[in-house]
């Protein structure tokens, strides 16, 4: 078992901080927030996928230097930090399995390596999951025990909660819905590492290259540097190639979500993500979705938390962590 760094104040309930931790493809973000959950501050830097797990160990230190001097808290007063990983992580041992953003990252103990390095308890959680906690905590799903929370961007995936709680499975894969094979998708297995049926239909990159493979080479350079999020709102002024687009998105993000309503009983999906909150995809999932009322049909909305949903659930197991060592 991991042996833990001890937090430096007995008392999280008193004055103390958190800081909390959003790994992207792209992007790095951090925020300090104090013991009422409240973000004081957010530091923000740039990630690739040559970015090694000592690199971004090096910029999260920088982020909480720069944090902590800008809110004139001092060093003493962090009880812990969480960090949400793009990819498989173990959060009891504290360890991200693999990531297909990050380049070369493979079982990487990135709690023991944050606690080296800022001296206080690290958790390390999957960051839709995470999202999901910060939804279920103080989001759209406030209050609701059993729901799920789906992102959707460049890839999919999915935190659950059941009961109250988040499931992790024993394998730490639950909630890997871009994997799912349903009507429209390719039924051919996936390698490791490499976007799953669905993935490759409905998240970002697949509703790129899906349009532009029907197109020819002058609509193609014209139409290139559009997002799957302004494809589907070209798709609401007319442009039929969008709407085609569209329309096939959102009929097998509908089946997708009533084969896992079916099973789970859930009866709220909040959608996240760049994609999975366009408005035109919402609309047409649900026209889609009407029919499809037995064994019953969930109900839709959009992530109310946006972009700093990750965070949230960052502050909220960060919260958590202080709280467990300070016992």
């Amino acid at each position: 078992m991991r042996k833990h760094a001890r937090t430096r104040s007995s008392n999280p309930g008193s004055a103390g901080h958190v800081v909390a931790v959003d790994i992207g493809g792209s992007n790095l973000r951090v925020a300090l927030a104090d013991t009422k959950g409240r973000i004081l501050g957010k530091f923000a830097d740039s990630t690739t996928r040559k970015s090694s797990p000592k690199t971004l160990v090096k910029q999260i230190q920088n982020g909480v230097s720069q944090l902590l001097g800008q809110a004139g808290v001092p060093r003493t007063s962090l009880l812990s930090i969480a960090v949400g990983a793009p990819g498989v992580t173990n959060r009891d041992a504290g360890v991200v399995f693999a990531t297909s953003y990050l380049k070369g990252w493979k079982d990487v103990p990135l709690a023991d390596l944050l606690e080296s390095a800022l001296h206080v308890p690290a958790a390390v959680e999957n960051d839709v999951k995470l999202a999901a906690i910060g939804e279920h905590w103080i989001g759209a799903a406030r209050g609701i025990p059993d729901f799920v929370f789906l992102a959707i961007g460049t890839g999919i995936a999915a935190g659950i909660f059941v009961d109250g709680r988040l499931i992790h499975g024993p394998e730490w894969v639950a909630g890997e819905v871009g994997y799912l094979i349903v009507p429209g998708t390719p039924e051919e297995s996936s390698r490791r590492g490499t976007p799953g049926s669905l993935e490759k239909m409905i998240g970002g990159k697949g509703i790129r290259q899906t349009l532009l493979q029907s197109c020819d080479r002058a609509s193609a350079l014209a139409l290139g540097g559009l997002t799957a999020t302004e494809i589907f709102d070209l798709a609401v002024t007319g442009d039929c190639r969008a709407q085609t687009l569209l329309e096939r998105a959102a009929r097998i993000l509908a089946y997708a979500i009533h084969n896992i309503s079916c099973v789970l009983n859930s009866s709220l999906f909040v959608l996240g993500g760049g994609v999975g909150t366009n408005k035109p995809l919402l609309a047409a999932t649900q026209r889609i979705l009407e029919p499809y009322t037995q064994p019953s049909c969930p109900k839709l909305v959009i992530s109310s938390l946006g972009q700093d949903a990750q965070l949230i659930g960052a502050v909220r197991i960060a919260l958590d962590r202080a709280r467990i060592e300070s016992r």
